[in-house]
């Protein structure tokens, strides 16, 4: 009669899960600029394809904290979000950029747990329709002559990706002293766009995906690339910067974080939602439309990924005067 009994309340106890596998409510997304930008494309399109797929309950409420080139956002996952497995929060290269400087005000890239990326978006550098510059040659000409006689704006902070690939080509250009090239920092890379068609700054600083409505509406020029090669169709008549003689390539990867509390459960959920997510048809045509190439890391490789990036911007930074 023991035996029996003993075989019973191990049935139930095997019939019963040890853990609740996790189940999102109430997503929220964090794009840490204001509309307008990579991190809020990123939020609100994967939001909205998350959404389509039934990854999550009805839609993703889509925040946007602006401020101190991701860091406001970054600041407040880390001390008042860190266990919300709610939670995702957009990054790119612009946010590894960034903690590689230590500007996050000592905060550290393994105070949050790194998702995934669903795709890389490549540098760009433009120019208003009107402007003098019919190239990029033209442009990096009059950098070297006088490096503050153009004002490049971009939609990160000083220090930042957008600021980084000018300093790049700078470089490549042959500017003796590259921390003379004058950068604006705006919250976004709309309102940068806005201010360089104004006349206000003399050229551009972002990512293909910020231009693309711009480039329709015929107000801008793109005078290059900063990709290895051309990039796929409706892109492909835009000049690649190496192939006009410079030889670099910036492509800013797009994915997310979260807080570095969330549970194990909560992680791997999100894990495999983005990986779902970059199968679909949806997150395919909207890479498509957006300039983004295929470029996927998830889990424990995403984590390793940003780890050496933010260890090889780093050495970077010291190598144009960024960093002591």
């Amino acid at each position: 009669m023991h035996q029996w009994l003993t075989r019973i309340a191990l049935a139930a106890a095997l019939a019963v899960p040890a853990a609740h596998a996790f189940e999102p409510s109430k997503v929220e997304c964090i794009a840490p600029a204001d509309p307008g930008g990579g991190w809020d494309f990123t939020c609100r399109s994967v939001g909205r394809i998350l959404s389509e797929l039934d990854l999550v309950p009805g839609s993703v409420t889509v925040t946007n904290m602006a401020g101190a080139g991701g860091g406001v956002a970054y600041g407040y996952v880390v001390g008042k979000r860190a266990d919300d497995n709610n939670l995702l929060v957009a990054a790119s290269t612009a946010t590894t950029s960034r903690l590689a400087q230590n500007k996050f005000a000592g905060l550290s890239a393994d105070q949050t747990r790194w998702v995934g990326s669903l795709g890389a978006d490549f540098g760009a550098i433009a120019v208003a329709a009107d402007s003098p510059y019919e190239d990029l040659g033209d442009l990096m000409a009059a950098v070297k002559d006088n490096p503050r006689q153009v004002a490049f704006g971009g939609g990160s902070a000083v220090g930042g990706w957008d600021h980084m690939k000018v300093l790049m080509l700078a470089k490549e250009a042959g500017v003796d002293n590259v921390r003379n090239v004058k950068y604006v920092s705006f919250n976004n890379g709309g309102t940068a766009l806005t201010q360089m068609i104004g006349g206000h700054i003399q050229a551009f600083t972002g990512d293909i995906s910020e231009l693309t409505g711009q480039i329709d509406a015929g107000k801008i020029r793109i005078l290059g690339v900063l990709a290895d090669e051309r990039l796929p169709d409706q892109f492909s008549e835009l000049p690649t910067a190496r192939e006009q003689g410079f030889d670099v390539v910036g492509a800013n990867w797009r994915g997310f974080y979260m807080g570095g509390d969330v549970s194990d459960e909560a992680y791997q959920y999100w894990v495999d939602a983005l990986e779902s997510l970059y199968e679909s048809d949806a997150w395919k045509e909207a890479m498509s439309k957006n300039g983004l190439v295929p470029f996927q890391r998830s889990g424990e490789d995403m984590e390793q990924f940003v780890d050496q990036q933010v260890n090889d911007l780093r050495e970077l930074s010291q190598e144009i005067g960024l960093l002591q």
